[in-house]
């Protein structure tokens, strides 16, 4: 099966020793740098709600983005990530065979990249996927990419002999996606908290959770969806009343952060 996640805002981008390989949406990935490099201070801060310092950031990372970026530029994406999906993913202490089997069946969403491969080269950037940014296709980057990620994971799952797309991405990012263009079985794991007898969805834990779900899969190279039901990191625990085969529901007594 594939498994996708959403990037994260916060980036750590500590020297890696792996090596990198480019992304398939590298020539997208440099027209939309382009169009960002051209908005000013003030477009930035609108577009993407940021704060004075943040657009400054993000302005210098548009202007220094390079067509053919050195070595020393970039780092492998599911690394260089470091938001709350990724504390659960913990793509840093995957050994060599598990990022080998992640490189084919892990991606990340990206509003500026696409669809992007654990150990593909990225350039520190911000540009989420809910983003108006107008180009040639459309007035933002749901109309930029829908076609293109259906397409890419289509093609991926046809090459590994996958059926199944377990989307661990946020409602942002996966809106990127068409799912009647997609030929996958779609299912959508759902993180809860019980709090006094009421489940919810608590963002900050699901955002782990939905990490931790990613890891599970590639750890144990799962290709059958009932494989997701043995799910029990952090403590959750499928709830099959809550459930339908599309939206497993997973459960665990709250906690206060």
């Amino acid at each position: 099966m594939l498994v996708v996640i959403s990037p994260a805002k916060k980036l750590d981008w500590a020297v890696r020793d792996v090596a990198e390989t480019q992304p398939d949406f590298q020539d997208d990935a440099i027209r939309l740098a382009r169009t960002a490099r051209n908005l000013t201070l003030g477009d930035l801060k609108k577009l993407m709600d940021l704060s004075d310092d943040l657009a400054r950031l993000n302005r210098d990372r548009f202007r220094v983005f390079a067509d053919e970026p050195a070595a020393d530029v970039t780092r492998p994406a599911a690394l260089a990530f470091a938001g709350d999906t990724y504390q659960g993913l913990e793509a840093g202490s995957l050994d060599a065979e598990e990022m080998t089997w992640a490189q084919d069946h892990l991606r990340i969403l990206s509003g500026l990249y696409g669809v992007l491969r654990p150990l593909d080269a990225m350039q520190p950037y911000r540009l989420e996927m809910g983003s108006r940014l107008k180009t040639r296709r459309g007035k933002n980057l749901y109309e930029y990419w829908r076609d293109q990620l259906s397409k890419a994971l289509n093609a991926q799952g046809e090459a590994t002999n996958c059926q199944v797309l377990v989307n661990c991405a946020s409602q942002e990012y996966f809106g990127a996606v068409a799912p009647k263009a997609l030929k996958l079985k779609l299912i959508t794991p759902v993180f809860m908290e019980d709090k006094d007898g009421q489940p919810k969805v608590v963002s900050f834990f699901a955002k782990r959770a939905r990490g931790a779900m990613a890891r599970y899969i590639i750890q144990n190279r799962l290709r059958d969806p009932e494989g997701l039901l043995e799910f029990d990191s952090g403590g959750y625990a499928y709830q099959p009343k809550l459930s339908t085969p599309e939206k497993p529901v997973f459960l665990r007594p709250y906690v206060n952060k």
